[in-house]
């Protein structure tokens, strides 16, 4: 048991905002930025292989992106209970919602095993009848989804470290996660340094290898230096009351990740129908705009337990003050982006062209498509945090909403009228269009969490609730 004195307040409530939020935010930006490394690196290595072979990776996307979608909402949910429960002193109810998320993180390992092994070759079938497309995917999947339980176990822990203030630690497990992957990647590959050679299933095999790493050193980090939580599985029973409250934030978290994977499956049947070449695009844009948005979300994952924690321990203008901050921060790293696309598209194609593009579409395709989609990064910095602010304070059922508006309601269908009206280069403007949309909607749903949730608790202040607007 914990010596700690049970009297003494986390950090998360008494540390100024500003360095509350950069002390919690820039470990995980950090490690995040390193598995975007990874992703750009691990992309890289494939598309030396053969066009197909990039093709296949980035057509297993969605279910890669569903994979982290459970994990990262089961997290969120898990997250917002327990930062609540520290925040009112309730120990007990801490300890539960940490031990019933890694029931879960196990039980969603064993579902993608089943799905991943009978239902891969299904999955690229429907997309495509190129059979060194089909193989290539088949192989890369079975082998991602068959193994994902590392995946799932590491993202849980991270999640508890990330709950109590401890995101340097999370920094550690995810960059040690992305540097084997990295250092794996052109050995399983290419089968160096005695290894067979492996291709696309080596890419596969060495993201699983890196998971578990991570798993292995979070769970160690947890039951050494995370004195906040008190996990044992000693007389374990899965609580359904618990599990219920984790879902209640989590479902809207992972249905509305996963309705990325159901967009990106729409616009690959979109983009294949004009070229292979732009599916490619498509995949390497996402492992591109990685660098950008995964700072974004290493923001949120810092601002999502200061939230919650104040939020139980009615402190508003704390509440307020990280949203502020949290927002401008986010701008500003999706302005930086969009420069960066505008400035430099041609020479970041350049780094996946395969040897058989001679005729260069593939960087012409890719170059219009990153100017044009870049446009709607600063948008996507505001709707990002507003999101993490809906969940963080249990209406994640808002952060669903907007998502299933901008991805499904106006992104697919605005695509799909473009792809018909002028082809393949205006498809990519449903990005911004959609986007403008998301950030109307999402000002509307700020202003009623506002009036909800935070502006009651000022009744308790002294000054009153014109203290801080806003």
């Amino acid at each position: 048991m914990s010596t700690k004195n049970p009297t003494q307040e986390n950090k998360m409530g008494v540390m100024p905002v500003n360095r509350l939020l950069l002390n919690m935010s820039i470990p995980i930006m950090i490690s995040m930025l390193v598995q975007a490394l990874y992703n750009v690196v691990d992309s890289w290595y494939v598309s030396q292989l053969s066009q197909d072979a990039l093709n296949a990776v980035s057509l297993a996307f969605p279910v890669q992106n569903l994979m982290i979608s459970v994990g990262v909402g089961t997290g969120v949910g898990i997250n917002a209970l327990l930062s609540k429960s520290l925040g009112e002193k309730k120990q007990e109810k801490a300890d539960a919602a940490a031990a019933n998320g890694m029931f879960l993180a196990l039980l969603s390992g064993l579902v993608f095993l089943v799905l991943g092994l009978g239902f891969c070759r299904l999955f690229f079938t429907v997309q495509t009848d190129e059979a060194a497309i089909i193989n290539y995917g088949q192989s890369y999947m079975a082998i991602c989804c068959g193994c994902s339980v590392g995946l799932f176990v590491q993202i849980t822990y991270e999640r508890l470290l990330q709950a109590t203030g401890r995101t340097f630690y999370s920094m550690i497990t995810q960059a040690l996660g992305a540097i084997v992957n990295i250092i794996l990647d052109p050995i399983m590959i290419f089968g160096l340094l005695g290894f067979p050679r492996l291709e696309v299933a080596g890419a596969a095999l060495a993201t699983v290898i890196g998971q578990t790493a991570a798993c292995l050193l979070s769970v160690y980090i947890n039951q050494t230096r995370n004195k906040d939580i008190h996990l044992t599985f000693r007389g374990f029973r899965p609580n359904p009351a618990i599990i219920r409250r984790i879902y209640s934030v989590g479902v809207p978290s992972i249905i509305m990740s996963s309705i990325g994977s159901v967009m990106v499956f729409g616009m690959n049947k979109i983009l294949i129908s004009f070229t292979t070449a732009a599916t490619a695009v498509f995949g390497v844009y996402f492992k591109l705009q990685s660098f950008i948005f995964m700072p974004v979300f290493g923001l949120n994952n810092g601002m999502v337990p200061i939230v919650a924690y104040n939020y139980g321990a009615r402190k508003p203008e704390r509440i307020l003050k990280t949203v502020r901050l949290s927002v401008c921060y986010a701008v500003g790293i999706m302005i930086a982006g969009f420069a960066a696309f505008q400035l430099f598209a041609p020479e970041l194609m350049s780094l996946f062209q395969a040897e058989e593009d001679a005729s260069g579409e593939f960087i012409s395709i890719g170059s219009a498509a990153l100017r044009t989609i870049s446009f709607s990064f600063p948008l996507a910095g505001f709707g990002i945090v507003a999101g993490s602010m809906f969940q963080a304070l249990g209406h994640g059922f808002l952060s669903l909403t907007v998502s299933v508006v901008r991805q499904l309601v106006i992104l697919l269908p605005t695509a799909f009228l473009l792809s018909r009206l002028r082809g393949l280069a205006l498809v990519w403007w449903a990005f911004p269009i959609a986007e403008l949309f998301a950030v109307v909607l999402s000002s509307f749903f700020l202003l009623y969490v506002y009036r909800r949730e935070v502006k009651p608790l000022f009744q308790r202040l002294p000054d009153g609730p014109a203290r801080y607007r806003l």
